[in-house]
Parts: C-alpha cells; sequence; structure tokens
C-alpha cells in the first residue's frame, strides 16, 4: 500500500467550513453518464462536499477517505456511507459501483493502484470522473497580487504534487475510454475575509506557517483591501474546473 500523504487533517474542522462546494450541473452531467444509478463512490471525500453533491442522483453513496478526521467532520446524509479507507482499497464489491469520482485529489494517489481499483468496483458501463480546480481569478489589479502570493510567497512550499493541478490533469495517465466534458466552474459570492478563510485551507499556507513560524495572510489582505474596498463587499469569485472522464476499456459512451 502506498504511503498515505496526509495534508489536510490537522485542519479538517477549516477545510469543511470554508472549501467552495462544486455546481450541481456537475454531478447531474456525471449521473447522466450512468446507465444505472444504484451507487456512486467518492474517493478521497475529504470533508464530502462531492458526495453530498452526489446524493441527489443515487440510491447509494460510498464515501471513504484515508483521513479518519476528514471523515469525522464530513457532513452527515442518509444516502451517504462513509468510511476511512485509503484510494487502493475502498472494500466495495467487484461490478459494483455505476460512478467513480475523485474531487481535487487524484494528484495524491499511487494512481496506477488506484485506477485498478477503480476497474475492479466499476459495473459494465460504468463511468470514472476526476477533477479539479487551481486558484480563482481575481477582479482587476488584485488578481497579479494573488498570483505573486501563490506563486512567491507560499509557492515554495506547495508539495510537488500541485504541478499536476496546474497542469490541469492534463499529463496524468488515463487507462479508461475518454468522455470529452462539458465546462463548468465553481462560482461563489465571498467577502474579503471569507476569501482569507478560504486561503487558509491551502497546503501551502499550512506549511508557510510552520516552516517560517508566522502568518502570510494579513499581509495580502492588506494589499487586496485597496482594490477590494469594504471588506464585507461580497465579490463574484469563479473558478474553472478541470476534468477527465471516462469508461471502463471495452465500454462504449
Amino acid at each position: 500500500m502506498s504511503e498515505f500523504k496526509d495534508h489536510f487533517s490537522s485542519a479538517s474542522d477549516r477545510y469543511a467550513a470554508y472549501r467552495p462546494d462544486y455546481p450541481a450541473a456537475l454531478f447531474t452531467w456525471l449521473a447522466g453518464r450512468c446507465a444505472e444509478r444504484d451507487l456512486a463512490w467518492d474517493c478521497a471525500t475529504g470533508s464530502g462536499q462531492a458526495a453530498l453533491g452526489l446524493a441527489p442522483h443515487f440510491h447509494r453513496v460510498v464515501a471513504t477517505d484515508a483521513s479518519a478526521e476528514q471523515v469525522r467532520h464530513a457532513e452527515p446524509h442518509p444516502l451517504i456511507d462513509y468510511r476511512v479507507a485509503p484510494a487502493e482499497a475502498s472494500g466495495l464489491a467487484d461490478c459494483s459501483a455505476d460512478l467513480v469520482t475523485v474531487a481535487q485529489a487524484a494528484h495524491w494517489f499511487e494512481l496506477p493502484r488506484f485506477y485498478a481499483e477503480a476497474a475492479r468496483v466499476l459495473k459494465p458501463g460504468g463511468a470514472i470522473a476526476l477533477w479539479g480546480y487551481g486558484r480563482m481569478v481575481l477582479p482587476g489589479e488584485m488578481d497579479a497580487l494573488l498570483q505573486r502570493f501563490y506563486a512567491e510567497t507560499v509557492g515554495p512550499y506547495w508539495p510537488p504534487e500541485r504541478a499536476l493541478i496546474d497542469g490541469a490533469y492534463r499529463s496524468l495517465d488515463f487507462p479508461f475510454v475518454e468522455i470529452q466534458p462539458q465546462a463548468f466552474a465553481i462560482e461563489v459570492e465571498w467577502t474579503l475575509p471569507r476569501l482569507m478563510d478560504y486561503l487558509s485551507t491551502w497546503s501551502a499556507v499550512k506549511r508557510y506557517r510552520v516552516a517560517r513560524g508566522g502568518d502570510p495572510l494579513p499581509a495580502l489582505m492588506a494589499e487586496l483591501s485597496p482594490g477590494w474596498g469594504d471588506p464585507e463587499t461580497a465579490r463574484k469569485l469563479q473558478w474553472p474546473l478541470f476534468l477527465r472522464v471516462g469508461r471502463r476499456q471495452g465500454n462504449a459512451d
């Protein structure tokens, strides 16, 4: 079994509270790729954002994460069975899942083992979807400030796997019959303090704090404040999603 790289358990409560939700249209589209909707497996569920999006479309969702602390902070739902399990060993039966999803987490996996597990549990005709998002784009001149913070201030503290996010998963091996996805984006209306809460969940920010003994966010907030205006004014922010979607080899769309 591969070593679990746990960058999030130490702040599971903040992760659950401050990470953005995925658009409902994404889950409607994914469910539409499935011939049946008995079971979805949400792998590396974290605090359950994707599992909650899947629940209206499937009779049952099994949501697994290798971090017991993340699962402890997941939002309960009567159709979601949260379990502590690594990506490579779901505990699900052969050919039992109509859909396998991984949201903002595939870059942490030992992918060949995960892919073998996904192929084992997927039904004939079942689908698999990996997706993620990079940094949001801020309005006007504020975006250059955030880009500098992302790349320079906390840039040295990103784990190397972050490069896969920056590359929109294009370089990932994906041994499935690929399906061209629609375009989706996360859209929110956040105040400046709410944006800072979200940035506090970045693994690079947490690693910066440990390495440097200080918090880089107050300085960023001060830089953004003139362009933002009243910090309690909510601004529209967007993250385009990138997706890799496919089916088991030998199954047509």
